[in-house]
């Protein structure tokens, strides 16, 4: 999301005894409790718990058992190659930093007495972590190149995949958790229980409404889950609200295309989605903008019909992104440019910041608007143009599956700062105008619609046709129709309206039509909403959201809204305050927790969700990385997706009981803050957690902040998935815990009947 050059160094710890690793781990422990507390001292008693107790300690890193299956992991994926040597040394890089369980044991007087030289000898570790963190990277980098040029060369899947997982799992292991979480001072807002919805709806409740205006129940279950994988005609692919066939096949039509609407099983699944044969970790960004491993994605239709334009090309092992599309077959750049230049004062990365790509394909539109500061939320169907999203995906370009069909897009309204459509295939002049209205409903008062396709510069007479409904329809809406460009390199045009920003020309209009919606009609009602054929009135009242166009970005990240000033925030206090208070807070946990104490190589993190999104301050935190953040903002919390938008970022409402709209394998980090608590309320933990598994990739990160008692169920299962724990903490009730998924997947099928044609 943001293209700043700064890249944390891994934390690494190259310790040369037993003893040592148990001195680490003593000393780590000391420290994070006196980080933790507003004054030095013990944690209780119960926040110490080793980790076989069910509840996982102050720091905790792999059990023996958990090392001797990572060993087992290593050589049954090296499939011979790797000596005895370096296995042992896996081994023992693993027991150092565990310890043995009885020497990381200390009693109060051992930790009173060791807690002065505790922080002096953390801080020298961070020092010596830091300087062979640089090295190691370094090397790790030289290591995955000289790969990857071997690979190109000689054609070798099996050793490249070999050599990049052997290297992430050795390098990964060998790093030293070292967490340093916020004073209570600073985290006064991080525990859930403190926050209060007040003045503030959700989405549930605003789309409940607005449903009727137009026309669940608590569970429990055992940790030891004994896991299936997923058997469904999509195999790999399978999206469980996207391919519910028993639904789609009973249809009475399709016509608006509703079989590429979301349609959830009655039970969400509760298996693992199989990995594709040949599966390796992902390439990094931004080279995985360029090329993708075939064997990820591995469909060939989009190369066959799209090839010609520059979509995608299969090249060896790879499958390669020359960066054309239907109206740039030329290059994005050129296209952004030329969309730039024919309206100036789009401004990219300034003005507009926060864009919808309508039908993005595989999304080298929103791919280059990086290079332009510009954050685009592409989605296109999960359709016959076959894993398009899937494929913007892999390459870590955000995109979801959806579909302009019946109901509104899950979206607050005026929050886009430019809409783009590019032969995106849309009947925007037919029924009214029904799919333009809800695209009107969702830009900002005087942003702006880029319209390039075949009516605008073609004069077949259906173009013709369909230009001349087109002018009708958005001249009684009130666009303005700013410029009809040519762009004579790649031989198509673009017609550029502008949303008004008031209500005036409404007011002229000799007839009402489209109609204005009913004021009881709310338009920030977004979740399985049906669509309306109608326009809202444009705010004009200066204190309102959507009155005012957002600062320039990047000013905009940092400023609370100016139409928060008459609400009380989501933690109590007002909400510009409050506004800041997460900010901070958040810039805390990060900077001080997130990016050097968990052993995360962030430089090949690219594609991140925050599962429980609130003012987007988590996100924001991660402004100088070059990753972007899905900030979801679930039904039943605080309607502030909005602000999200506001500060030029971007999110999407959600219902964490039902499947996300995104391929498996998708997201390389999931944050959730006090989300498995909140959820268990409506479902079931275990369908969550198997949607996590779902949607995050092999070697991916998951990172929960939650009360003690959920963090040791959503623990027992992470091992029952055979994911490595990375660290765990809890005191007072709440608690912390980072794991890593693995390739692991179970022998055992089961049937999703009906998710099978």
């Amino acid at each position: 999301m943001f293209m700043s050059s700064s890249v944390v160094p891994v934390q690494s710890s190259e310790l040369s005894s037993q003893e040592t690793g148990n001195e680490v781990k003593q000393t780590l422990q000391e420290s994070v409790s006196k980080q933790f507390d507003d004054t030095s001292g013990d944690l209780p008693e119960d926040a110490t718990r080793e980790d076989g107790t069910g509840m996982a300690g102050i720091v905790s890193r792999n059990t023996d058992e958990e090392s001797r299956n990572s060993a087992e992991e290593n050589r049954e994926g090296n499939h011979g190659n790797e000596s005895s040597d370096e296995v042992t040394e896996t081994k023992n890089e693993q027991k150092r930093v565990d310890g043995d369980g009885k020497d990381g044991e200390m009693n109060s007087r051992e930790r009173e007495s060791n807690l002065e030289t505790g922080q002096a000898e953390n801080e020298a570790g961070e020092m010596n972590n830091n300087v062979q963190a640089e090295s190691e990277e370094s090397s790790g980098e030289n290591r995955s190149e000289s790969a990857e040029e071997k690979n190109e060369q000689n054609q070798d899947e099996n050793s490249e995949q070999s050599s990049v997982e052997n290297n992430a799992e050795s390098e990964e292991n060998n790093q030293t958790s070292n967490e340093v979480l916020p004073a209570a001072a600073q985290s006064e807002i991080l525990t859930e229980s403190t926050t209060q919805i007040g003045a503030w709806s959700t989405q549930a409740e605003e789309s409940q409404n607005e449903k009727k205006s137009q026309q669940s129940s608590t569970s429990s279950e055992t940790n030891g889950h004994q896991w299936k994988v997923c058997k469904s005609t999509a195999g790999p692919d399978y999206i469980p609200c996207l391919d519910n066939w028993q639904v789609i096949r009973k249809l009475p039509s399709t016509k608006h295309y509703e079989h590429r609407e979301r349609h959830c099983p009655d039970e969400a699944p509760t298996c693992l989605v199989p990995l594709p044969e040949g599966y390796k970790r992902s390439i990094k960004w931004p080279k995985s903008r360029d090329k993708i491993w075939y064997y990820n994605v591995p469909h060939t239709k989009l190369a066959e019909v799209k090839g010609h334009q520059n979509w995608v090309k299969v090249t060896g092992e790879y499958l390669t992104f020359p960066g054309g599309g239907t109206q740039f077959k030329n290059g994005a750049l050129h296209y952004i440019d030329f969309i730039q230049e024919s309206v100036p004062e789009i401004a990219w990365g300034k003005r507009s910041r926060v864009i919808l790509d309508v039908g993005c394909g595989v999304a080298s539109f929103g791919g280059y608007l990086f290079e332009r500061d510009v954050l685009a939320m592409s989605f296109a169907p999960k359709d016959e143009h076959e894993a398009q999203v899937q494929f913007a995906l892999e390459r870590g370009i955000p995109a979801i599956s959806n579909v302009m069909g019946t109901k509104r897009l899950p979206f607050p309204s005026s929050v886009f700062d430019l809409v783009h459509c590019a032969r995106c295939r849309v009947p925007w002049h037919v029924e009214g105008g029904k799919l333009l209205l809800e695209l009107n409903r969702v830009l900002r008062p005087g942003g702006y619609f880029v319209w390039s396709a075949t009516p605008v510069y073609q004069k077949l007479p259906e173009d013709v046709g369909i230009w001349q409904e087109m002018s009708r329809l958005t001249k009684s809406m009130c666009w303005d129709l700013v410029t009809v460009k040519k762009d004579r390199l790649n031989a198509v045009g673009a017609a550029i309206y502008r949303k008004p920003t008031s209500n005036e020309c409404y007011d002229k209009r000799s007839k009402n039509v489209p109609p204005l919606c009913e004021e009881s009609d709310d338009p920030n009602a977004a979740w399985n909403v049906p669509l309306q054929a109608c326009m809202h009135r444009v705010t004009e009242d200066p204190t309102e959201r959507g009155s005012l166009w957002p600062a320039q970005w990047p000013g905009r990240l940092e400023q609370p809204p100016y139409w928060l000033n008459s609400q009380i925030g989501v933690y109590g206090k007002a909400a510009q305050e409050d506004f800041t208070a997460d900010y901070n807070h958040w810039k805390t946990v990060v900077s001080r927790s997130y990016l050097n104490g968990m052993g995360i190589d962030w430089s090949s993190v690219r594609n991140v969700m925050d599962m429980k999104a609130v003012y987007g301050g988590f996100a924001a935190a991660l402004k100088d990385l070059k990753v972007w953040v899905m900030n979801v903002v679930p039904i039943d919390s605080p309607d502030t997706l909005p602000v999200i938008y506001e500060r030029g970022l971007f999110g999407i409402h959600h219902d964490w009981c039902e499947s996300f709209n995104t391929y498996p394998r998708t997201y390389d980090v999931l944050h959730a803050d006090h989300l498995f608590s909140s959820i268990q309320k409506r479902c079931k933990l275990v369908t969550v957690i198997a949607e996590v598994d779902r949607i995050l990739r092999p070697e991916g990160k998951l990172i929960v902040r939650d009360t003690a008692e959920t963090i040791s169920e959503v623990e027992s299962m992470a091992k029952s998935l055979q994911w490595e724990i990375r660290m765990t903490y809890s005191k007072d009730g709440e608690g912390f815990l980072c794991v890593r998924k693995k390739f692991w997947r179970p022998t055992e099928e089961e049937p999703i009947k009906s998710a099978i044609v």
